[in-house]
């Protein structure tokens, strides 16, 4: 088909940034298509709303290829959204509406409906930055006597994607920390203090270490090749022994083998929520709470 033009108008309460997301997403299954995106940011009132809508309208007006794409908490924010598409014969996709309301029944709670939450999203990005900041700071266990303060504890073989999941779990607000297992040197003792529920190991196939650790040779100028951390057979022993210590310490295993970081950050928080709940407790959530009905 011919190359054409799609605007997609992004209006939110906040950033837009969730939406801005699955917009990307959502293209990259519609071949020859250029598109780009328009954002509406901060809504947060009828004189703001209504001066974003005229523009949608007046590009759809002229001939322009418009969706709209809204993320918005107050239910009659929606319904400006839903009315003033429905009379451009503009498509529309109501990103929260949809996903308050299945949460509200399932769980029988009230959504606050508080557009941007200028307080709450403060916390949560100071919660963010300083989560980071743990991450990179106790990297490869590098301060053992803090490792009680983490919110979850990641152990595995050297490049088995410790680090980067650890900083991409901290910036969902999680503080986390990484401690290496090394065939014959024994976990830190401070491992030992730590609640076992907290704790999930890392492992890889052992041709896809092979090829991360041989760059890392690589671009050490050829460090690293006498010891056997770039031999596949020494790799295998290796992913052995440490196995053996996972299982020691109890801890449930993740194969990051071609996983997206995005994808096995949310296995390690699914597993530690869920061992968290048998152990009788609970992750601290970086989040906020929704209230429940009176």
């Amino acid at each position: 088909m011919a190359e054409s033009v799609l605007e997609i108008h992004v209006i939110a309460d906040s950033t837009g940034e969730t939406a801005v997301r699955l917009a990307r997403a959502a293209r990259s299954q519609f071949e020859g298509v250029h598109w780009h995106i328009v954002r509406h940011p901060m809504i947060g009132s009828v004189p703001d709303m209504m001066t974003a809508l005229e523009e949608v309208g007046a590009r759809s007006q002229a001939g322009q290829w418009v969706c709209v794409v809204h993320t918005l908490a107050l239910r009659d924010m929606r319904e400006m959204v839903h009315d003033a598409c429905e009379e451009f014969g503009i498509q529309q996709v109501d990103l929260m509406g949809p996903m308050l309301t299945a949460m509200s029944t399932a769980s029988g709670l009230d959504a606050d409906e508080v557009p941007r939450r200028p307080v709450g999203v403060e916390a949560d990005y100071f919660t963010r930055i300083s989560a980071m900041e743990f991450a990179v700071r106790n990297d490869d266990g590098a301060i053992p006597d803090r490792l009680t303060e983490a919110d979850l504890c990641l152990v595995g073989v050297s490049r088995s994607g410790k680090t980067p999941l650890s900083i991409y779990l901290g910036y969902l607000g999680y503080k986390t920390v990484n401690v290496p297992l090394v065939p014959g040197i024994a976990p830190p003792k401070e491992l030992e203090a730590v609640d076992r529920w907290r704790i999930v190991g890392l492992t890889i196939d052992a041709e896809r270490l092979l090829q991360i650790r041989g760059r890392r040779v690589r671009g050490l100028g050829g460090f690293g090749t006498q010891d056997g951390y770039a031999d596949l057979v020494k790799i295998y022993d290796e992913l052995d022994e440490v196995g053996r210590i996972q299982r020691r310490l109890g801890c449930p295993v993740i194969d990051t083998t071609g996983l997206a970081l995005e994808e096995a950050a949310t296995r390690v928080v699914d597993i530690v929520e869920e061992r968290a709940r048998t152990a009788g407790t609970h992750l601290r959530r970086p989040a906020g709470q929704i209230r429940t009905r009176p």
